[in-house]
């Protein structure tokens, strides 16, 4: 499967739980972290969910 990295570029900072939760499931600890991951189904929901405080890199 492909990979897929995934940038931080907004904080959590008065976000709901469940983005912030989502943003740690991901796991992202601070702003303009680059983490990589397996492009799959529930990855790419996460993504979405959260998708205006991500940028994606490919």
């Amino acid at each position: 499967m492909a990979t897929i990295k995934v940038k931080q570029v907004r904080s959590a900072i008065g976000r709901t739980k469940t983005q912030k939760r989502t943003l740690e499931a991901l796991g992202f600890k601070k702003l303009h972290q680059v983490i990589e991951h397996e492009a799959t189904p529930s990855i790419l929901g996460m993504i979405a969910a959260v998708s205006h405080l991500l940028e994606v890199q490919k």
